[in-house]
């Protein structure tokens, strides 16, 4: 194992910090102007999958029938001040955060943003400043405006891509002299298994004919070259990145047939959405991939003109989530099953697992940054990483959260060794760095912080900030460079 206290591994720079979302802890859904987003349209509670997966899902809110706890999120929205102060605390370098789009533009469609949206943003990136803590946003986090999803199909309509050009265009404009990271869209690749969140996708609107998948896909590569081009010509320095979820994956055995198949997973999943948008140009398994899926290329709508704006607009760097690996398995059957970051696998015999049956692969992640390294030659950014996990508060008011310093301890030494393998690794930023809402089951019970938030999943609680074990951890790693955890 390297030796951490003796040489320093993470470059003085480095971007230690966290991460969070809009839609999950800033609530105020109907404040300010501020219009419904997909998310505000997805009930809270374990059912929150199965429930937008019905055939006739058509993106209603219904409160009378439901709870959603993405209304309320933690009220991060009138708190803002409190948790960035509590950020800079820590010693938080970087904080990755999205603009909630319907806050922008309420109906997705309007030519003219709602200024009080853009205010909010304003003081937010102000206060991270304050701190000296660089912004690091992503301007797509799962919170399509719900009329984009309802009225126009979600992705698939191509129309969305001017839409998403004039909302980049409007927040990169406004606070590209104060930001300089950015992420044009959060685990692009998730639409492979599950295309609710990130495509505004529901068996109602299509979800379940892959070609739909595929064409929304290419609008958002087209329209996340637009983002990237725009940012160029404001500013050619300014680093903005692609955003996909990466699950290190495993053939079960030796078997060729599994090696094959965990090679097309791996192309499919890890690797399809990231290779158009660093590469500026679609794989060469596309084809396999559409066939596979019995997508005829004919039937999607892709022009010359966006190849050549692909071609021409590849982005800086690559930011990626990191929670688990899969093993990937076609030959047994009967094989034990695992649970997972919108995926879920065949069950590995040498992991553990979280309270929610995600698979604790720490040497996963070391894998994962050297493969895409060695693919890209891009420096990468490890945007999401951490353990969701049920967490007492003791009487005296504490949070003894051990388990979570230990995932998070291996996973920065997993780093540490990627780093020393030659991988460019610009940064950190766990997930859910305070407690917020969970995007996968709506539950605030499903903890990732270091600070813990008084909320139930019912909405019970005194919303106070309390400043977990793994605070106090996380401060000192930070204020080491990572050389004492």
């Amino acid at each position: 194992m390297f030796d951490f206290k003796s040489s320093p591994v993470f470059a003085k720079d480095f971007l230690w910090g966290g991460a969070t979302a809009a839609n999950q802890l800033e609530g105020a859904w109907n404040q300010d102007g501020k219009g419904p987003s997909i998310a505000d349209a997805l009930p809270g509670g374990k059912q929150r999958f199965a429930i937008a997966s019905q055939p006739d899902f058509a993106w209603q809110i219904d409160e009378d029938k439901y709870h959603y706890p993405n209304h309320r999120g933690i009220e991060h929205y009138q708190r803002f001040k409190e948790d960035i102060k509590l950020f800079a605390e820590m010693g938080f370098k970087c904080y990755r955060f999205s603009i909630a789009w319907s806050r922008i533009f309420p109906q997705g469609d309007e030519t003219t943003p709602n200024e009080a949206g853009l205010k909010f943003y304003d003081q937010l990136i102000d206060e991270c400043l304050k701190y000296k803590i660089q912004p690091v946003i992503t301007i797509s986090h799962y919170e399509l405006p719900l009329n984009l999803a309802k009225k126009y199909g979600g992705w698939k309509n191509r129309q969305l891509i001017t839409f998403y050009e004039r909302f980049a265009k409007v927040v990169l404009e406004r606070y590209y002299q104060k930001v300089h990271y950015w992420m044009t869209f959060n685990e692009i690749n998730s639409a492979f298994h599950f295309p609710v969140m990130s495509q505004g996708l529901v068996p109602s609107s299509g979800s379940q004919d892959f070609t739909n998948v595929v064409q929304a896909w290419h609008n958002q590569f087209v329209a996340s070259a637009l983002a990237v081009k725009i940012g160029h010509q404001l500013n050619p320095d300014l680093q903005i990145g692609c955003m996909i979820l990466y699950a290190t994956s495993y053939a079960y055995d030796a078997d060729p047939k599994n090696q094959l198949a965990n090679l097309q997973q791996m192309q499919d999943f890890n690797f399809f959405c990231a290779d158009v948008q660093v590469r500026g140009k679609y794989p060469s398994s596309t084809a396999r991939m559409l066939h596979d899926h019995q997508v005829n290329p004919q039937d999607l709508e892709i022009t010359t003109e966006d190849l050549q704006l692909l071609k021409e607009n590849p982005v800086d760097y690559i930011g990626f989530s990191y929670y688990m690996s899969t093993v990937t398995d076609i030959t047994h059957q009967d094989a034990a099953k695992s649970a997972g970051n919108l995926i879920g696998g065949v069950s590995n015999p040498f992991l553990q697992t979280s309270d929610w049956g995600w698979q604790i692969d720490p040497t996963g992640l070391r894998i994962a940054l050297n493969q895409l390294y060695d693919r890209y030659q891009k420096p990468l950014f490890v945007v999401e990483n951490g353990l969701g996990a049920i967490d007492e508060l003791t009487a005296d008011g504490k949070v003894h959260d051990d388990y979570r310093i230990d995932y998070l301890r291996q996973h920065i030494q997993a780093m540490a060794g990627a780093v020393t393998d030659g991988v460019d690794l610009m940064g950190y930023t766990p997930w859910g760095c305070i407690d917020l809402v969970s995007a996968s089951t709506g539950q605030m019970s499903k903890r990732y912080g270091f600070i813990y938030v008084d909320l139930d999943d019912q909405g019970n609680g005194s919303l106070q900030r309390i400043r977990k074990d793994s605070f106090y951890w996380y401060q000192k790693v930070i204020q080491s460079n990572g050389s004492e955890i």
